[in-house]
């Protein structure tokens, strides 16, 4: 990020790229024409496995109003933790991960400034479920219209996924676990790779003309612009899924 003249900033912890010299209303704009990188590996990503995929579900929903027996293998949804009066602890993304076998597990993905807590809640919750922070992952984020050639260069067959789902896959020859999926209301991915490729990862993407570095400042205007929440500013504790919208 520095190399690349990344303005940098304190934020959950972690330094973070709030822009880079193009500024915050280019980088928006290009990612709502062509596509825009993003370093989101201050998420935290955590994998929830037990005695059947079933099991975990269950236990799972008892943690959030959402459906998680039903999804299929290879697909995300989007839920929130909640307290005993309905507020949201926090927002996330559930997933599936596995062929519909035996080994079938629950992927998460949740805010960096809540990583800690959640992480508390599920190990309080779910005793009976095995929960495992994936610290060892950095997690990549490839957002807007030319998205979908990007990865057809550089991950053929990839473009026959569809929103919310998942797959294992070589990006530029790297193995990431990747979904479509994002947080800008474009079209795009979501890729989780192994810490030490994400460098070599990053810049296989920003050698694609489409392709230019995003910041934190440029990625809550697109998600304010496309109306999704972001939590601690428009949903936290005092706030209702309901009401949420």
């Amino acid at each position: 990020h520095v190399e690349l003249g990344a303005k940098m900033v304190p934020f959950a912890g972690y330094d973070m790229p709030v822009q880079y010299p193009a500024g915050i209303l280019t980088e928006h704009l290009h990612t709502r024409s062509g596509a825009g990188l993003f370093d989101v590996s201050h998420m935290g990503q955590i994998r929830i496995s037990g005695a059947g995929f079933a099991a975990v579900a269950t236990a799972l929903e008892r943690l959030c109003p959402a459906d998680f027996q039903g999804l299929t293998p290879g697909q995300q949804r989007y839920s929130f933790f909640t307290n005993n009066a309905g507020g949201i602890l926090d927002d996330l993304m559930v997933t599936r991960a596995g062929k519909g076998d035996a080994g079938d597990h629950i992927l998460m993905v949740v805010n960096a400034s809540c990583k800690k807590q959640d992480l508390a809640h599920l190990l309080a919750n779910l005793d009976h479920c095995k929960i495992e922070p994936l610290e060892d992952r950095a997690l990549l984020a490839l957002q807007g219209p030319a998205a979908k050639k990007v990865m057809a260069k550089l991950s053929p067959g990839s473009g026959d996924m569809v929103f919310l789902s998942i797959r294992e896959m070589k990006i530029a020859g790297i193995d990431v676990l990747a979904t479509r999926s994002g947080y800008t209301g474009e079209d795009g991915w979501e890729i989780s790779v192994a810490a030490r490729d994400a460098e070599a990862l990053a810049k296989a993407l920003l050698a694609e003309p489409e392709v230019k570095p995003i910041g934190l400042g440029a990625r809550d205007s697109l998600r304010l612009e496309a109306g999704l929440c972001l939590y601690g500013h428009d949903i936290d504790t005092t706030t209702t899924p309901n009401e949420a919208g």
